[in-house]
C-alpha cells in the first residue's frame, strides 16, 4: 500500500475493533502482544515506561504526565486511546503524532504477521506505539490503558512507575460488578518493586491494592493524602487553584489549561507521579512541573476534554460517557457559570449504562439526540425512548453533524451547546468543526 488512507482502511477491515463492535473485538489475554513483539524484537524493552490505568482520568493524567516530562525536555512518548479523528492521536512523540509514513511502513511490516497471529486493531496499535518509541529513542513513554488493566495489551512493559488513577463500575460486564473486582483488574499492572500512584482513596479498593503491592513488595502512594487543592477561579482558557502539598505544608497557586472540575483530581494525581519519579532519579522539580500545567494542551495535544472550541454560542466538548463522568461534566456546567440556554448534541454506545448517564444531565436543558457512525452507537430511537423515560427531551437526528447544526441554528449568541456522550460523537463534531480548537 503506498498511501495512509489506504493502510487505515485494511486495519479498519482486516482487524476487529473495540471502540467499532464492542466486546467481540477483545482477544482476552497477553498471547498476542506477546507474540508480536517477540517477532518485532521486543521494542517494549527499549525504553523507559510510565504506565496508567484508571475508569475516568488516565488520558488527562497521561497528558499531564507528560507536559510535565517534556517541559524538562525529556523526549517523551505518549500512548492514549482511543482517538477521537485520527489513529496517530494515539501515538505521539513531544505531543507531535507519528509520521504517517511510518504507520504505512509499519503496517506493510506486521501483514504476514497479522495473518499468522490474528491481533486484534488494539493490539497492532500497542505494538505499533512501541514499536515508534523504541525507533524514534524516547527518553521516557507515557503509556495508558484500553480496559482495565491485568489483561490489557499494554501491561507486558515494567514501567518505572504505575498509575491508577481512580476506580469506579464500567465495563463491568469483563471487569467486574463490584468495585473491589474492578480494583483487582486495574491492580493487575502493579510490578514487583515498582512504586504506585493511586489518584482516590476508597474504602473498599484500599484493600485491594494493599494487597497487590504487598504481593509485589512495593508501596501506594494515594495522591489525596499528599495534595489538596481548591479551585478559586475559571474562564474560557485557564482554571485556577491553590494547591497545598500537605508533607511540606507548602501553598502554591497554579492554573492549569485543561477545564472542567474533575481536573482537581488527575492533577493531583499527576503531581503525585511527578514527585516519585524526581525522588527516583528523573529531573522533575517540583515548581517546574506546576509551571507545565498550564501548557498541557499545546504541549501534548490533548482535546475533548471540557474543551471550550467556540464562543457566542459557546461550545464545549467533553468526552464524559459513564455516569462518573456524567457526574463531573454536570458540575462542570453549574461551576462555568454559563449564561442562557443550554443545548446538549448527545449520543452513546449501548454497552454502557446511558439510563444513569442521562439521570444526570440537567432537565431543563433542550436535547438534540444522535448516533455516531460505528456499529457500536446506540440507536437514536432507542436513546429517545430512554432519555423520554427519564424526563430528558429532545429531537432525534440521524448523525453528529445535522444534531449540531440543528444546535446551532437553534442557539442565540448567549447560549451554550455541550456535545458529549462518548469519544465518537466528539470527535465527528470536531471533524464538523473542522478540527479547530480555537476561540472564535
Amino acid at each position: 500500500m503506498s498511501t495512509y488512507p489506504e493502510a487505515i482502511e485494511y486495519l479498519m477491515q482486516r482487524l476487529p475493533m473495540f471502540a467499532r463492535v464492542g466486546n467481540e473485538a477483545i482477544k482476552k489475554g497477553l498471547t498476542n502482544i506477546i507474540a508480536l513483539c517477540d517477532a518485532l524484537d521486543h521494542p517494549e524493552r527499549k525504553f523507559p515506561s510510565i504506565h496508567i490505568a484508571g475508569t475516568n482520568g488516565k488520558g488527562s493524567t497521561s497528558h499531564l504526565i507528560a507536559s510535565a516530562l517534556q517541559h524538562q525536555s525529556y523526549k517523551t512518548g505518549l500512548y492514549t486511546s482511543p482517538h477521537l479523528v485520527d489513529l496517530r492521536e494515539r501515538i505521539r512523540i513531544n505531543g507531535v503524532p507519528v509520521p504517517e509514513a511510518f504507520v504505512i511502513g509499519f503496517v506493510e511490516r506486521v501483514k504476514p504477521l497479522i495473518d499468522t497471529i490474528q491481533p486484534s486493531y488494539f493490539e497492532l496499535n500497542v505494538a505499533m506505539a512501541f514499536t515508534a518509541f523504541a525507533e524514534y529513542g524516547v527518553d521516557v513513554a507515557v503509556i495508558e490503558t484500553g480496559l482495565g488493566g491485568r489483561l490489557d495489551s499494554t501491561n507486558i512493559i515494567t514501567p518505572v512507575l504505575s498509575v491508577i488513577t481512580n476506580i469506579g463500575l464500567e465495563h463491568t460486564q469483563i471487569l467486574g460488578d463490584t468495585l473491589a473486582e474492578i480494583a483487582g483488574e486495574k491492580a493487575g499492572i502493579i510490578k514487583e518493586g515498582v512504586p504506585v500512584v493511586v489518584g482516590e482513596s476508597h474504602e473498599e479498593t484500599e484493600p485491594v491494592f494493599f494487597r497487590h503491592a504487598l504481593n509485589r513488595h512495593t508501596v501506594i502512594h494515594y495522591a489525596d493524602t499528599l495534595w489538596d487543592m481548591v479551585r478559586n477561579g475559571q474562564d474560557h482558557a485557564y482554571q485556577y487553584f491553590k494547591a497545598v502539598h500537605k508533607g511540606d505544608q507548602v501553598i502554591y497557586d497554579v492554573k492549569t489549561d485543561l477545564l472542567g472540575s474533575y481536573q482537581l483530581h488527575n492533577v493531583k494525581t499527576a503531581l503525585t507521579a511527578c514527585e516519585l519519579l524526581n525522588r527516583n532519579g528523573w529531573n522533575l522539580p517540583r515548581e517546574r512541573v506546576l509551571e507545565s500545567l498550564a501548557l498541557v494542551k499545546p504541549a501534548t495535544g490533548l482535546r475533548g476534554r471540557w474543551d471550550w472550541v467556540r464562543q457566542r454560542p459557546n461550545i464545549i466538548l467533553d468526552v464524559a460517557h459513564n455516569p462518573d463522568g456524567m457526574k463531573y461534566l454536570n458540575e462542570n456546567l453549574s461551576a462555568a457559570g454559563i449564561g442562557g440556554n443550554l443545548y446538549i448534541v448527545c449520543g452513546f454506545v449501548s454497552d454502557k449504562d446511558v439510563a444513569s448517564a442521562l439521570r444526570l444531565f440537567p432537565g431543563e436543558a433542550r436535547f438534540f439526540f444522535t448516533q455516531a457512525n460505528v456499529p457500536r452507537a446506540m440507536p437514536v430511537d432507542q436513546l429517545v425512548e430512554l432519555a423520554t423515560g427519564q424526563g430528558r427531551t429532545g429531537n432525534a437526528f440521524p448523525d453528529v453533524k445535522a444534531a449540531l447544526t440543528a444546535a446551532r441554528a437553534a442557539a442565540g449568541p448567549e447560549d451554550t451547546i455541550l456535545v458529549t456522550g462518548s469519544f465518537f460523537i466528539v470527535g465527528e463534531a470536531m471533524e464538523v468543526l473542522d478540527g479547530e480548537t480555537v476561540l472564535q
